[in-house]
């Protein structure tokens, strides 16, 4: 089925870019250091659907579960989301996401503590050193997402769930930071995906309690 979308993606060319024509468009350019094959772009897709849902359900439910344990935490949270949604009138609008500067503290705080993929397989791309150990290309390797949130010389209290701890930091589930929380490899077009359902299950809980 993904291959007879992609094969129509290619034959109907539209003006409007998604994410599937960023990828067909990488694929022709073929400037990637590995090329970028029909196979990938299918596991891609699959990924960000299949994945990028199932992950964000989890990540909600620890969200709520960390709120329900400290009532100060989701009193403010619920304080933010009707300041913003009380106004709006639509909790469906996602215009109003990005006021919800507390929520997204919470959001950090839990993949902290709770990372949806514990361990984040990767491969060595070049031969390394590490530890005295040779890794070498190809090698496989598993980078242990649980252990570095909950690493105490890397957090104060790390065992807490003080999500205040992101107020002053430039620590973010973009770009590189694996020493605070799991993380794309880059700041990939579909990282917004996951990440605003994340933001609306909680806010949509939230308000009734």
């Amino acid at each position: 089925m993904l291959e007879e979308i992609i094969n129509e993606r290619k034959t109907n060319k539209t003006e409007a870019d998604n994410i599937l024509d960023v990828l067909l468009d990488i694929q022709e350019r073929g400037n990637l250091q590995l090329p970028l094959t029909t196979d990938n772009i299918k596991a891609i897709i699959l990924d960000m659907f299949a994945g990028a849902s199932d992950t964000s359900l989890v990540t909600a439910e620890w969200a709520m579960a960390e709120m329900v344990k400290n009532p100060s935490i989701m009193k403010k949270a619920q304080e933010e989301v009707r300041k913003v949604f009380g106004e709006k009138g639509d909790m469906d609008d996602s215009s109003g996401h990005g006021e919800l500067k507390y929520l997204k503290l919470v959001i950090k705080e839990t993949l902290r503590l709770h990372p949806p993929v514990a361990l984040i397989p990767r491969e060595c791309g070049e031969k390394s050193e590490l530890n005295g150990y040779d890794i070498y290309p190809k090698t496989k390797v598993l980078v242990n997402a649980w252990a570095i949130g909950r690493d105490p010389n890397s957090w104060k209290d790390s065992e807490n769930f003080d999500p205040e701890r992101f107020l002053d930091s430039s620590i973010d589930f973009k770009g590189t930071n694996f020493h605070s929380i799991w993380c794309w490899k880059e700041d990939m077009p579909w990282n917004s995906y996951g990440y605003g359902y994340n933001r609306a299950s909680p806010c949509t809980i939230t308000v009734p309690f």
